[in-house]
């Protein structure tokens, strides 16, 4: 008896233990498809993850459920920006509610290395507003059940980033890895809330003013919390900041899914100067435990009131340093009597009333004073500066008050006394007389190099003399690269630029002996060996994104170069202009001496559609230039004119092209469309395969390698294909008319009407002949050859494996009417460009008209903040109306098929 109950026991055992392990494989698919199902219909988002895993006994006797690979992507304005992301949760549910499949219950959570991007756009729109309306209680219908239940004890957060960018704020922050744990009775109308957090790197930024830069972070608080209300309330001594300790009491409040109300002190009544030192990132992660400090510091503020889509607290922020000094224990030179008091103040949420205060700001650096003040107001509506700094700082001396990175060396003697004060409106209404601008900055013998720079930049001198109306930079002379550079320069409108981010704009003039391009931009060759190293391991050499044109420049630089190296490619006596302005870089009039010829260039370079695509334009006149050493330089006239790898000669060329590169700086030769001519003045062909097999199947040895001169024709090319309009030359008594089209995949179509002399063929040849004549006079149409006959030659295959095809030329056919099917096919090839480019000028279009209307309703936003009304509202609202109706109506009439264009006849005729 007791032997067959214990045997029954053990079966019961086993079929239990059985079943907690087959359970997560039983419960899994459908655990999986209720979430995904569920979260997606709730959500106005994008969300996925890779796997659910349930356990019997990682949190028994509760039933852990962990879910990885999590990702929360946008859609619609915030498409591909992902919210959140998260390698792991594990969360514990009370057993019941699995087996049921609804109302589960969660117990506690953990999230390892989650990922959190919040974004809110200049309109107000937040990228984590993506819940969808209850629909059901609207309707009348009984609202469903909720997904989850909390009975949550405990949570934590393990290595975290958390990056919050706020445009309409002109506010972010960035937490890297953060770790964060809690626990209390979340089923509770009020309970507290003990917390622990701590942080690697926690930097602030507002107004374009860095609060925290990088700064380690540690936070233990118990706080309490009130369900009903959504308010939390705190009051710790347990706040460290780098080695800045605080105390910080106050509360937080949830309003609604857009706006918060809090009020929130901080104070460090009795502080050493050390402490506030190690809020400089430079110094505080360098050996810091170690640097001699002396000075006594205050630090306290507040926020206090409202923030929402069009609202923020107010603010304050006092800082005050007096006799502070440090000094590294094995650098020589101390700094000392510093002596600083900042004041930032905003008394009621409004930006427009901030007032940032430095009075008075005063340095020693090995006995040489440097003094300094700041003064700003009304940084929105119209920014108002005072500041002022005057003093010497040996840049020689900084390594020895400062541990910089290995391999960084410092340089140089900097003197300034300069002064600003006025209402920055001023200078951009021109009304010069209202704003007061003085002084100079001089460097002499600047150096400076680093682990980036390793050649390291120099400045022999620089003076930049400060008037109300610009900035001249003269005596301007340094070596970069191995290049000796000379400049001056009038800088316009640089306190916009700097303070209100607003266009700079001016003149410089560059004046160098030689540069290699390679080297600036960082493409020499790699090594053989590291070539077929990177591609034995499958890896494609990395290349840098292209350029992006900043928004904010208005500048003409004007260049003079003696020698430019590029690639295969060397420039001599390079001149022209530059223009940055719209996120563009124009060239204009750009000559030089280059390929035993000169070349003559304008242009475009923009990233203003496209950064990772920019869209490049390009006019060029090149005259006299050697063909192969063109050929081998541009990669571009390799697509081209394929011919000139088999061409010894001069050849000069005016050519017109628009497209756009790709990532890798390259020309995308599918996006390439232009027109121009190729003038041949003298040259030699050989070894080109498609005349050699004409030469071999005519028995004509003086084809296979000819002398040409003076061969002019016209090309247009787009998308991959290049249509050679006809053209004729002679060689050795033949006289061709040659005319066709060619792929950038060196595909060749091309049509030749020959009259070729008998007298030059041989036995071969004539035979050949004959049999053609045989040919057409067995289709009963009789033709008889003379002593010159007429043969019509189809080039088809690839320039490197050709095909012939030869019949006889029939009398009155022309190669424009042999040719019409090239250009049905050409035509079609450039209807698909079209059809590309009004793509992208629908969306262009479309993205204009959106981004007008976020201006529109960021203008409102600013006013609101700024406490003004606008009485043209109104009227700006009709005139943003008619903007967008002439907008669309532009570009409804851009894409009329039917619209009449002028042909290329009535062009030439204007011309």
């Amino acid at each position: 008896m007791i032997k067959k109950i214990l045997k029954i026991t053990i079966i019961l055992f086993l079929v239990l233990l059985g079943a907690a392990f087959a359970a997560p494989f039983i419960f899994k698919g459908k655990i999986m498809a209720i979430a995904k199902n569920e979260i997606n219909k709730k959500l106005n988002a994008k969300v996925d993850f890779k796997d659910i895993d349930l356990s019997f006994f990682r949190h028994f006797p509760k039933v852990a459920v962990a879910v990885s690979g999590l990702q929360v992507t946008g859609v619609g304005e915030f498409e591909g920006d992902t919210l959140v992301s998260a390698k792991n949760i594990d969360a514990a549910i009370y057993l019941m509610s699995v087996i049921k499949g609804s109302d589960f219950t969660i117990y506690s959570f953990n999230i390892d290395e989650p990922r959190i991007h919040a974004i809110v756009h200049k309109n107000g729109s937040a990228n984590w507003s993506i819940t969808k309306p209850d629909t059901s209680t609207a309707s009348g219908q009984t609202s469903t059940a909720k997904l989850y239940k909390l009975n949550l004890q405990s949570y934590s957060i393990k290595n975290g980033f958390i990056k919050y960018d706020n445009q309409a704020g002109n506010m972010s922050s960035e937490i890297t890895n953060l770790n964060h744990e809690g626990s209390g009775d979340f089923t509770a109308d009020n309970f507290t809330l003990k917390t622990k957090t701590a942080a690697d790197a926690v930097s602030f930024n507002y107004g374009g003013i860095p609060y925290l830069t990088k700064t380690k972070t540690n936070i233990d608080a118990d706080i309490d919390i009130d369900n009903k209300s959504n308010k939390y309330s705190f009051k710790t001594d347990k706040v460290q900041v780098n080695d800045l300790k605080l105390n910080t009491a106050g509360f937080f409040q949830l309003v609604n899914d857009s706006e918060y109300n809090m009020n929130i002190s901080y104070n460090a009544p009795s502080i050493e100067f050390k402490d506030i030192l190690s809020l400089i990132p430079v110094i505080y992660q360098k050996d810091f435990a170690s640097v001699k400090t002396s000075g006594q510091a205050v630090f306290n503020g507040f926020v206090k009131g409202t923030y929402s889509n069009t609202q923020i607290p107010a603010y304050n922020l006092n800082l005050d340093i007096k006799n502070g000094f440090f000094q590294y224990p094995d650098l020589p030179k101390p700094v000392k009597n510093i002596l600083l008091s900042v004041k930032v103040d905003n008394p009621d949420g409004i930006t427009d009333h901030t007032i940032v205060n430095i009075p008075n700001g005063h340095i020693e650096i090995d006995n040489e004073p440097f003094d300094f003040r700041l003064l700003l107001k009304n940084p929105v509506s119209d920014m108002f500066i005072d500041a002022a700094a005057k003093g010497k700082l040996d840049l020689s001396k900084v390594a020895q008050l400062v541990k910089l990175e290995n391999g960084t060396r410092l340089s140089g003697l900097l003197n300034a006394d300069v002064s600003v004060k006025g209402a920055v409106s001023a200078i951009q209404k021109k009304e010069y007389e209202n704003f007061n601008a003085a002084g100079t900055v001089n460097l002499d013998n600047f150096f400076y190099a680093s682990k980036d720079y390793p050649s390291g930049v120099k400045l022999n001198t620089i003076l930049a003399s400060f008037n109300p109306k610009n900035v001249t930079l003269s005596n301007l002379a340094g070596q970069y690269m191995g290049t000796n550079f000379t400049a001056d320069a009038v800088i316009d409108n640089l306190l916009p630029y700097v303070l209100k981010n607003k266009s700079l704009s001016g003149v410089v003039n560059v004046k160098a002996d030689k540069m290699n391009l390679d080297d600036w931009m960082g493409t020499s060759a790699a090594p053989a060996s590291t070539t077929s190293t990177a591609t034995a391991s499958g890896k494609a050499p990395v290349s840098s994104a292209p350029f992006a044109v900043p928004a904010n420049l208005d500048l003409k630089v004007n260049a003079g170069v003696n020698t430019v190296h590029y690639d295969k490619l060397d420039l001599n006596n390079l001149v022209g202009s530059l223009v940055l302005k719209d996120e563009t870089v124009s060239l204009n009039n750009v000559k030089s001496n280059a390929l035993d010829g000169t070349i003559e260039m304008n242009g475009s370079y923009s990233t203003k559609e496209s950064k990772k695509k920019p869209d490049i334009t390009l006019t060029y006149d090149v005259t006299g230039l050697d063909v192969e050493k063109t050929f081998t330089a541009f990669n571009t006239v390799q697509k081209l004119m394929p011919i000139g790898q088999f061409i010894s000669g001069k050849l000069s060329s005016h050519l017109t092209m628009k497209g756009k590169l790709g990532e890798n700086m390259m020309p995308d030769l599918g996006s390439l469309t232009g027109n121009g001519n190729l003038l041949l003045i003298e040259g030699f062909l050989k070894k080109f395969a498609p005349l050699e097999k004409l030469a071999s199947t005519l028995n004509v040895s003086g084809l296979e390698s000819i002398s040409i001169k003076d061969i002019k024709n016209y090309i247009e090319f787009a998308n991959g294909k290049v249509m050679v309009k006809p053209f004729t030359v002679k060689v050795k008594d033949i006289a061709m008319e040659i005319g066709g089209m060619h792929g950038f995949d060196q595909s060749i179509d091309y049509i030749i009407n020959m009259k070729v002399p008998r007298a030059l063929m041989g036995d071969k040849g004539n035979a050949f002949v004959n049999s053609l004549v045989s040919q057409v006079n067995s289709k009963g149409v009789p033709v008889k050859v003379g002593d010159v006959v007429n043969l019509k030659v189809h080039m088809g295959g690839t320039i490197s494996n050709p095909s012939i095809q030869t019949d006889l030329k029939q009398a009155g056919s022309s190669l424009a009417d042999d040719l019409k099917k090239q250009a049905v096919v050409f035509a079609r090839a450039k209807i698909d460009s079209s059809k590309t480019a009004v793509t992208s000028a629908v969306k262009d279009t479309v993205a204009s008209l959106k981004k007008q209307a976020l201006k529109s309703a960021g203008d409102e936003l600013k006013k609101q903040l700024l406490g003004n009304k606008d009485t043209t509202q109104q009227k700006g609202t009709e005139d943003n109306k008619k903007k967008a109706i002439e907008s669309a109506k532009g570009l409804i009439d851009n894409l009329n098929p039917f619209k009449k264009k002028k042909s290329a006849a009535d062009t030439s005729k204007q011309q």
